[in-house]
């Protein structure tokens, strides 16, 4: 529930957890009821029931006119003094009172589910039962509406068609979080929905993710509903099924979640409920989309509402009708039955072919068990309601089950949704409805549809139009709907600002590790109920590493956007209307600022709440992508620190995907250009705080990425600097003894051979220019760099320090000394340790002060900008470092006590100690070795299990040792003894010396001592008188046997085969492991000095007096740096293209993959062979048809012929017809096309609506064929109305028949007699001014014109209208024009020539009184002086109450009625195609 994610979200970041104490907890139970007690009291006031208060029996006995028996009524009711004598009426003698019937309802018999349900008045407000649904049934909004409606009585579906249905119904209501509206009960097309929620419910397997079903039935027909009444509530109400006794009731279907039962007092009364249901989903469609979304009226979003149509009859056609009258789209399923079955078989048709008869050979077909029962009348209204269904093609969807490629009910259902809107915008609209549609699709989750039906080649969208729904994909992490969104057009550096990010970071999910480490640092900051970008940047730096700057500035150093809490919710709309608090405060308002890396921030977004697939798409926006991908496996691994479970694990493995794709790409550049390759990986990345691509690998513990040959190669070049890479040991060793060799060329340095490589191309290039290639080009094609090809060669000088430089002779000089200091150290402990120091022993502690003097050196040294404390844990997490310290805090003990008389010789044991680990830090130098090196890792995982598996001897010694030593040994008294003969002699007994003293063969009482006073002796055991041992020997060597047998076989081969695993588990990796660990030691020897020590004292005085006196830095040249960067990471950026690309390659060769693309080929190949199949058929069709009317003219004038010849001379009672002449296809659609815009605006459509506008008057129903006054009509019985307003009733309002025959409507019937809404009988004059101008949309001039609504309208319409008797313009003309432009308009009204003038097709006509409208096209030009005032035509609207606008000229303008077409003429004029 989104609504308890922001609940939870608010708490973490504004307050204390919320914690319940022991004591409280048996509080809660009162809780839970008093809450439930809050629901009834609501209920109770707010729901209403209805029922009789007048009992009227009716002609069956003992049974009233609403229905229910005599004892159903109350008293009041049987002896009601106030209505005695009335005869019986709903509206008069049915009243409310609370509900008797809610609370949650269980059905016995079944399995075990709870449904809540609640017994309604009729007349209920929707308001309170959606109140009632989304706040105490606590349903979550719907994202769609499902009305599901048909046959209310079982009927049979074809079994695919059923099962395509249930499938189809339940994924779109599934997949979009919508409510599926039905009738509730247990048959007809409620109980197909019912299993469809039943068949889903039994294979899913989340508790929550069910399926929201809400039945309207009405209570007067619900069976058992007894058992539901109960004044306080049923928590829960056992409902009884009992189908085969319910008669004409009907039983509730188990599978609904909800019901809601609607009363309007009356028992047996079917379709009661048809009322409430129609206003609720009335009301639910002009809900907002989403938890919190902007109203309908503000242009918002809101709730769609689809029906689907199964089955049905007479009462599902009123269904559908009103349905699309309302605007809700309808999804007919061809093959159901009836009703749907009648409109799939004419919904091909022109309307002008559907005719009476039609409509009657398809009700025959599909009715006829009914069809006789129909009569003429309702046969016409049936034909009527048809054709104005199938006129609203826009709305209508019809399901067919056998067409290839449309065979899913849910892609159906949303195509309908899709392709709804789309006809009631303008061009100036156009945009927001796909903007709508999008939201819609992305809702949702439909990729699908959102590829077939709004992504489409005909709509160009602009990256602003897309943002509400990227942010609202990003916030539902749909990954694919983002990346859909990316490749049609979002530009991340338009999308994303800090407002934005803001945004994102306000939607964490509650679980979300990263909003609980940023609610702890909320609680100490001073707005504690905001989310700021500074505490974003302060967490980051922390995962990151203290190594990196901040990635987002300080607060104080820059505007603060914060997002109060208040403002936290779900939705797309709202991201446009925070306000900007600004720190200093500004007069004006500050726009809002930019991010300097978009993708970046969106990257670490997704990447701190372990979103894989949406990180994923956005790293490949990144442009310092290497860097990107180690800094994600960085925060990834540290936040996999702080979880557990699966969720640690997943994030591991992301982690783990990040470093290789960071493999990937750098092993892409890398493979390209070995120079630019080693820049990514030392080139301080602005985007990640200054880190550097080595140096997140290193923090972030990436040994693959440190181990990979490219980087591998980069180290080597470090290690040995300027000297060639292959460069051998024994060459450069020699060199450090006899350095005058370094000038024979016995080693070569790496410049000498960059310098002979690039000389070498320079001569390639000079001889290329022969063939009159360009040099510009072929140094493109070798990325030669003039300052490299101008490099000087060595000097004598520099060849030195190049040499004495290098890591590798720093290293090995520094062995050889460590080598000098330890014989040193020997042979002052071995030969020359004296009361008085000796020379070479002040040597030795000197030397020992400069190995002091380089770890403080180390210790200080801070190149990567750690500070001292994070240098110093470093330091102190370092192995080696740690021996360094260790053994030096030894020494100066041991020569502390060395110093003194009393503690002379403890001071020598002392250091002599401090030599082993002075030995033992001398395998460091083992790190170097490939050989080497990785064994030294194995000792060191050996020497963990070792630690470990000593605590499991020390039990064994520790337990043998105790209980032989108190056997042996009484009252030892001695602790030197005791740990001998406890600890050390079992020790000992392991690796083979048995003990003696176990048996009484070898003993000797002369080799101890009785009484313990010999300290050099042991003491002897218990004696007999005989002087004999009295323990038991058989006790002893059995105890001996056991020890042996678990401390030297079992344990000890346990060691072996826990190191054997160690071994082989290590092995693997070792490589890796050493290749990451080698960078430290060439870290370390690449900023050493020179001079080993003790000469490295003179280098530590160099370096302290630079730092002190000269205080030098080094100095960046950024401009160059930056053109270079710039070069770089386009350069990367291309290399991850080609890494992707070959990514997505080696992938799509999979054979899985291949056998799916071929699939995919087939299956289009399929749809554009039967795509070409039907243009052919239908061009066939169209001919025939043509044909068809040829021959049937041919009959007709055949026939004249015959009539002519039979009575005289060329002479017949019948006209001769004309002869239908065959025309091209481009022909005959150019010139039906103006014969259909002339006779279009005389056609009854608007004028014969069921429904007269503004009013509950219904027309008498006229299919398109009796329009025609000619056409003999017998039933036709018009109701007469006339609007009594004042100004309106200027006329007769009684009507008869020789006045009708004055003014009878020109065109035909309409259905209703009378003056209707009009000013008088006969025609209404009007005036429809078309107001035009050219407006320059970027290079194309585009033709609008300017319309005017009223607030309460739908539609758009021209500022004209009827003309009263003093009037020369229309009001509405003369309220939004300034006086200047009247005078200009009335000017051009008597000098411009007419686009139309004649009757049109209103919706206020009647057979008595109709408009007949004379339109003028009004156009000013751009250089015209009018031109700037008809700019400002909308103020002028809006103060005079009504909406003004400039529309587009075009087919989409959502004009009202006729206008439309009268637009067409004057595009036509303006030689424009709209």
């Amino acid at each position: 529930m989104k609504t308890a994610d922001n609940d939870k979200r608010k708490e973490m970041l504004s307050g204390p957890e919320n914690k319940i104490h022991p004591a409280e907890a048996d509080g809660m139970g009162e809780n839970i009821a008093k809450k439930k007690f809050s629901i009834n009291s609501w209920i109770i006031e707010n729901i209403k029931k209805k029922h009789c208060q007048y009992y009227v029996e009716n002609s069956s006995k003992g049974r009233c006119h609403c229905g229910y028996v005599k004892e159903f009524h109350s008293a009041e009711a049987l002896k009601s003094e106030d209505f005695l004598g009335e005869t019986w009426k709903l509206q008069r003698h049915v009243s409310e009172a609370p509900t008797d019937a809610f609370g949650e309802i269980t059905f016995t018999g079944a399995r075990q589910k709870v449904s809540k349900f609640v017994r309604v008045s009729s007349d209920t407000s929707p308001a309170t039962l959606y109140q009632l649904m989304t706040e105490y049934w606590n349903l979550s909004p719907p994202n769609l509406l499902i009305s599901v409606t048909g046959g209310a009585k079982n009927f049979y579906m074809k079994a695919q068609l059923k099962s395509m249905f249930r499938r189809g119904l339940i994924k779109v209501a599934h997949t979009t979080g919508a409510w599926i509206l039905t009738g509730g009960t247990n048959t007809g097309v409620m109980k197909h929905v019912g299993t469809a929620v039943q068949d889903y419910t039994t294979s899913t397997v989340s508790k929550d993710d069910k399926i929201v079903t809400i039945g309207i039935a009405t209570w007067g027909t619900v069976h058992n509903r007894q058992y539901l009444v109960d004044p306080e509530g049923k928590f829960p109400g056992h409902y009884p099924l009992d189908a085969e006794s319910q008669g004409r009731l009907s039983c509730l279907d188990i599978n609904h979640s909800h019901f809601i039962l609607v009363d309007n007092g009356t028992h047996g009364s079917y379709g009661v409920e048809i009322a409430l249901r129609s206003n609720l989903e009335k009301f639910i469609s002009m809900q907002p989309l989403g938890k919190i979304g902007v109203a309908a009226e503000d242009g918002g979003v809101t709730i769609p509402v689809v029906c689907v149509v199964l089955e049905g009859g007479p009462g599902t056609l009123d269904t559908i009708y009103n349905a699309m009258i309302n605007g809700t789209p309808c999804v007919i399923l061809e093959g159901s039955g009836r009703v749907a079955d009648v409109i799939a078989q004419v919904a091909n048709l022109p309307v002008s072919q559907i005719r009476v008869s039609v409509i009657k050979k398809q009700l025959k077909r599909f009715f006829p068990k009914e069809y006789d029962t129909f009569d003429e009348v309702k046969i016409i209204t049936w034909t009527k309601k048809i054709q104005d269904i199938i006129r609203m093609r826009q709305l209508l969807t019809v399901f067919q089950i056998d067409e290839e490629g449309h065979n899913d009910v849910d892609v159906a259902i949303l195509q309908a949704l899709l392709k709804a809107p789309a006809s009631k915008t303008s061009n100036s609209q156009e945009r927001q409805n796909w903007a709508r549609q999008l939201e819609l699709a992305v809702g949702w989750n439909r990729v699908d549809i959102a590829k077939s039906e709004i992504f489409t080649e005909d709509r160009q969208w602009k990256s602003s139009d897309l943002h509400p729904a990227m942010l609202s994909a990003l916030i539902g992490d749909k990954a694919d709907f983002v990346k859909l969104l990316l490749e049609n057009g979002v530009c991340l550096n338009e999308f994303m600002n800090e407002q934005t990010l803001l945004e994102l970071y306000n939607h964490l999910q509650p679980s979300s590790l990263i909003l609980h480490k940023i609610a702890k640092r909320l609680k100490t900051a001073k707005h504690a109920d905001r989310i700021t970008l500074g505490l974003v940047s302060d967490e980051l730096h922390q995962l990151l590493g203290s190594f990196t700057q901040p990635l987002y500035p300080k607060p104080a150093a820059r505007h603060r956007f914060e997002i109060p809490l208040s403002d936290i919710h779900i939705t797309v709309q709202m991201v446009h209307k925070f306000d900007l608090q600004i720190t200093p405060p500004v007069i004006e308002r500050t726009p809002v600022k930019t991010l300097e890396d978009p993708a970046r921030d969106l990257f670490i977004w997704a990447v701190l709440q372990n979103r894989r697939e949406l990180a994923e798409i956005i790293w490949e926006q990144c442009k310092d992508c290497i860097a990107a991908a180690l800094a994600a496996s960085r925060i990834l691994k540290k936040l996999a620190e702080e979880e557990e479970g699966d969720e640690s694990n997943d994030m591991r493995g992301l982690a783990d995907h990040y470093e290789k794709q960071a493999i990937g790409v750098f092993t892409e550049c890398y493979t390209r250009d070995e120079l630019r390759a080693e820049k990514l990986l030392i080139r301080p990345s602005k985007a990640w705080g200054g880190a550097t691509c080595l140096r997140l690998a290193l923090q972030a513990n990436n040994t693959s990425f440190v181990a990979q040959g490219g980087v591998q190669s980069f180290m080597t070049k470090m290690w040995f600097g300027e000297l060639a890479e292959d460069t051998t040991i024994w060459k450069v060793l020699l060199c450090m003894l006899f350095f005058p060799l370094i000038y024979t060329g016995l080693i070569t340095f790496r410049r000498d051979e960059e310098i002979q490589k690039k000389q070498k191309r320079k001569e390639d290039i000079d001889n290329m220019k022969s063939l009159a290639i360009s040099l510009a080009k072929i140094r493109s094609h070798f990325w030669l760099n003039q300052e490299q090809l101008e490099q000087q060669p060595l000097t004598c000088l520099t060849r030195l320090l190049s040499f004495f430089s290098c890591a590798v002779v720093k290293f090995y000089w520094n062995i050889m000394s460590y080598f000098i200091f330890l014989c040193l150290f020997a042979y002052i402990l071995m030969m020359n340790f004296q009361v008085t120091p000796s020379g070479w022993e002040i040597l030795l502690y000197v030397w020992l002060l400069s190995l002091v003097l380089e770890e403080i050196r180390q210790l200080c040294n801070d190149p990567d900008g750690f500070r001292f404390r994070r240098k110093a844990k470093n330091y102190i997490n370092e192995l080696w470092n740690k021996i360094d310290v260790l053994a030096i805090l030894i020494f100066i003990t041991g020569l502390a006590c060395r110093l003194t008389t009393a503690g002379f010789y403890v001071g020598k044991i002392i250091l002599c100690f401090d030599f082993i680990i002075f030995c033992l830090r001398l395998m460091a130098i083992f790190a170097v070795s490939r050989t080497l090196g990785p064994k030294i890792i194995i000792v060191k995982r050996m020497m963990m299990d070792m630690f470990f598996f000593m605590f499991l001897l020390a039990v064994f010694v520790l337990a043998y040792g105790v209980a032989k030593h108190a056997i042996l040994i009484q009252n030892e008294d001695r602790l030197d003894w005791i740990f001998r003969g406890v600890v050390y002699e079992p020790y000992l007994t392991i690796f083979g010396q048995i003990p003696s003293n176990i048996d009484n063969v070898g003993f000797d009482i002369t080799q101890c001592t009785l009484n313990g006073s010999d300290p050099l002796m042991p003491k002897c055991p218990v004696l007999n008188s005989d002087q004999t041992p009295a323990f038991p020997v058989w006790l002893t060597t059995t105890l001996l046997c056991v020890y042996l047998l678990f401390a030297n076989i079992l344990l000890l081969n346990l060691l072996v085969a826990m190191l054997s695993y160690t071994f082989q588990e290590v092995q693997d990796n070792t490589d890796q492991i050493w290749k990451f660990q080698r960078y430290e030691l060439i870290k370390e020897y690449h900023s050493r000095p020179p001079a080993p020590p003790p000469l490295i004292i003179l280098s530590h005085l160099f370096l302290f007096l630079r730092c002190l006196i000269l205080r030098k830095h080094k100095q960046i040249e950024s401009s160059k740096w930056h053109l270079e960067e710039e070069e770089l990471l386009s350069w990367e950026a291309f290399m991850k293209e080609n890494f992707l690309a070959n990514q997505c390659q080696t992938e799509s060769q999979s054979t899985e993959n291949m056998i799916l693309d071929t699939a995919k080929k087939v299956g289009v190949a399929v749809d554009l062979l039967e795509s070409e199949q039907g243009k052919d058929s239908a061009s066939m069709v169209k001919r025939l048809d043509l044909l068809e009317k040829q021959v049937a003219k041919s009959n007709i004038a055949l026939q004249w012929i015959v009539n002519a010849l039979q009575t005289s001379v060329l002479q017949s009672s019948v006209d001769a017809p004309m002869l239908l002449r065959l025309k091209s296809t481009e022909a005959d659609e150019l010139e039906s096309s103006q014969e259909d815009r002339n006779e279009k605006l005389q056609q009854h459509v608007n004028a014969t609506q069921l429904i007269y506008p503004g009013t509950t008057e219904t027309r008498f129903p006229v299919p398109e064929e009796y329009v025609p006054w000619e056409v003999k009509f017998p039933l036709y019985k018009p109701t007469i109305y006339n609007d009594s307003s004042s100004r309106r009733n200027t006329d007769i309002v009684e009507l008869d028949k020789p006045i009708a025959e004055n003014f009878r409507n020109p065109v035909g019937r309409t259905g209703i007699e009378g003056k209707g809404s009009l000013y008088r009988l006969g025609p209404n004059k009007a005036i429809d001014p078309v107001i035009t101008r050219w407006k320059m949309l970027g290079e194309v001039s585009v033709l609008e014109f300017i319309t005017v609504r009223e607030k309460e309208d739908d539609l758009w319409s021209f500022p004209g209208g009827v003309l009263q008797p003093d009037e020369d313009l229309p009001k509405r003309l003369n309220l939004i024009l300034s006086e200047k432009l009247k005078e200009r308009i009335a000017d051009m009204l008597r000098t411009s020539a007419k686009v139309y003038e004649d009757y049109v097709d209103d919706c206020r006509n009647t057979d008595n009184a109709w408009v007949e409208t004379t339109a003028f096209n009004f156009h000013f030009d751009r250089d015209d002086v009018a031109h700037e005032e008809l700019s400002r035509m909308g103020s002028a609207g809006s103060a005079s109450g009504m909406q003004v606008q400039w529309q587009e000229a075009n087919d989409q303008a959502p004009l009202c009625a006729y206008q439309k077409d009268i637009l067409q003429i004057v595009a036509d004029l303006h030689h424009i195609q709209p």
